[in-house]
């Protein structure tokens, strides 16, 4: 009888250990399966916010960020609006000049405040004792001069522009306007003013002509700006009881006499100072008309005349053919239209002094035969500060 082969020992363990790894695989598929139908139906979930929370770190910065809210609208041409004053230590923009000036009022809580336009620049200025000239709401040579005149003194960039560090100190304390009211003394006090030097000469005052005349010097202004300010008043008179508005510019009553006097011929202006050299004023001033007539050097005031006449010498005036027929001196009464206007500084340089003028909106931009002339208001305010024996220093 055949004996049937025995199988080998070694391929039935395998055999058997093939089957174990696979029921040993079907546990762990099962036991996995049944870990995850567990924590999905008995973990508590995070609120939904959470998931979608970003916190700042370095890599996020830098890679992914924030989104962009949609930009607002834009805001109107040429009208920017300012930031409010908690958002920011700037002055607003400077509004841009325009050809008819608006008449704004503010109530008194809302000063001090930045100038925001040429005209209140202007009359901030003028409040200083910083003369922009005749106000007229325009930046001019003048007007920049005076700015650059307030930055020496505030140790800004001496630059002439209202830039912001400019602007932030050339602020405004009470309303930008005032009222002025015309009086029946105001148009009885006008006189019309003669053609030649003999008329003159035989008036009872040299006294303003209108009373547009009148209103600009008491208000530092142009007339073109007193009438752009109030159209359709009547000019150049007039009637008694009109209400006009005009800059509010009063100079403040000067503390001491001033220690020197600087006039700058390149630049046509006059500066006076105390003794620890701060400003006390600023003025336009005109000049000689020849380089000749120009003094360089240190004069010194000999006398000092306000509301003076005048005396004509036909030798001073050789253009002047009515003069020289008459041949002799004509003296002119007083008045803000006498030709040295309402005050004279006189200076040890025969014929040389510094004083008014009938015509204050050409000051520094016409010449004159030898002295330096100011508006009258400036030259009213220089009889303040001078002092007889006062240097003068002459610089080109």
């Amino acid at each position: 009888m055949a004996v049937p082969p025995r199988k080998n020992p070694a391929a039935r363990r395998r055999k058997s250990g093939g089957r174990f790894r696979f029921l040993l695989l079907l546990l762990l598929i099962a036991a996995g399966g049944i870990w995850l139908w567990y924590h999905e139906h008995h973990q508590p979930r995070k609120h939904s916010r959470s998931r979608h929370k970003i916190i700042a770190t370095p890599e996020t910065l830098s890679s992914a960020p924030p989104p962009v809210p949609a930009p607002l609208p834009a805001p109107p041409p040429l009208a920017p609006a300012p930031l409010p004053p908690s958002a920011t230590n700037s002055p607003p923009p400077m509004a841009p000049p325009t050809g008819n000036l608006a008449i704004v009022t503010a109530p008194s809580a809302e000063f001090p405040r930045p100038a925001r336009n040429p005209l209140e620049m202007q009359i901030s200025l003028a409040r200083r004792v910083i003369s922009p000239g005749s106000i007229d709401g325009a930046m001019g040579h003048q007007s920049r001069a005076a700015l650059a005149a307030f930055q020496r003194a505030q140790n800004l960039t001496e630059n002439g522009l209202a830039d912001t560090n400019t602007r932030a100190l050339l602020t405004l304390d009470a309303p930008v306007f005032t009222t002025y009211t015309v009086t029946t003394n105001d148009l009885a006090s006008l006189q019309p003013i003669g053609a030649t030097w003999l008329e003159k000469s035989q008036q009872s005052a040299l006294a303003y002509e209108t009373e547009l005349e009148l209103i600009g010097e008491k208000a530092h202004a142009n007339p073109l700006l007193i009438k752009k300010l109030n159209p359709d008043l009547g000019w150049p008179d007039p009637p008694p009881g009109t209400t006009v508005t005009i800059p509010e510019v009063t100079y403040p009553d000067p503390t001491d006499k001033a220690a020197f006097v600087v006039i700058h011929l390149g630049e046509r202006y006059l500066e006076a100072f105390d003794a620890g050299t701060n400003l006390l004023a600023h003025f336009p001033c005109s000049i000689a008309a020849k380089v000749e007539k120009r003094p360089i050097g240190e004069l010194h005031v000999i006398v000092i005349a306000p509301h003076p006449n005048y005396t004509v010498n036909p030798e001073l005036f050789p253009e002047s053919a009515e003069l020289q027929v008459i041949g002799h001196k004509l003296i002119l009464p007083p008045g803000p239209n006498n030709p040295v206007g309402v005050a004279w500084i006189g200076l040890d340089r025969p014929g040389y002094g510094m004083h008014g003028t009938p015509i204050p909106e050409q000051v520094g931009r016409t010449e004159s035969h030898g002295c330096f002339r100011l508006a009258n208001w400036d030259a009213e305010y220089l009889v303040k500060l001078a002092w007889i024996g006062m240097p003068v220093l002459v610089e080109p």
